[in-house]
């Protein structure tokens, strides 16, 4: 694995885990099945139907490797914001910009990451910038339309 850890939460384990499970059972199934239908249709070197179900078996079975090494990387991790109200993973954090226009973001692995639902993810530049500050520091994120500063208002 590219990545030198692997952070997830239980709930982040567990949609992979559900993921996997459907993609070696139904998945394979449904590959399996159209392999055989291909198979009776005849010749196998002119059969794009045959061809194309196995390079989806292989694009499958790479999608399941892939989810089982993560699974197996996988270090868990809860809510860390402690007593001492740092934003760590696993913090809800509530910032406002220069505008004073406020944002709640939780600082999740990148498998969880879900920006529009305010899940951030651990390693993007606004959550970098924000680890270890605590209520009513700032912090200054470079991004492609410019630095932003961004002030903590609360951590949970």
């Amino acid at each position: 694995m590219s990545e030198a850890r692997n952070l997830m939460t239980s709930e982040g384990l567990e949609v992979l885990n559900t993921e996997l499970a459907a993609l070696e059972g139904e998945g394979r199934r449904e590959i399996a099945e159209r392999i055989k239908t291909a198979r009776e249709w005849g010749d196998l070197k002119e059969n794009s139907e045959y061809h194309d179900a196995k390079n989806e078996q292989a694009h499958l079975e790479t999608k399941i490797a892939r989810l089982r090494e993560k699974i197996s990387t996988a270090v868990l991790v809860e809510g860390q914001a402690g007593s001492d109200g740092e934003v760590n993973f696993g913090s809800t954090v509530v910032v406002s910009d220069q505008n004073g226009a406020e944002q709640t973001w939780v600082i999740v692995s990148s498998h969880d990451a879900a920006p529009a639902q305010g899940k951030l993810s651990v390693d993007s530049p606004v959550a970098r910038a924000l680890l270890g500050c605590r209520p009513g520091q700032q912090a200054s994120v470079s991004l492609p339309r410019g630095e932003r500063v961004l002030t903590i208002v609360s951590v949970s």
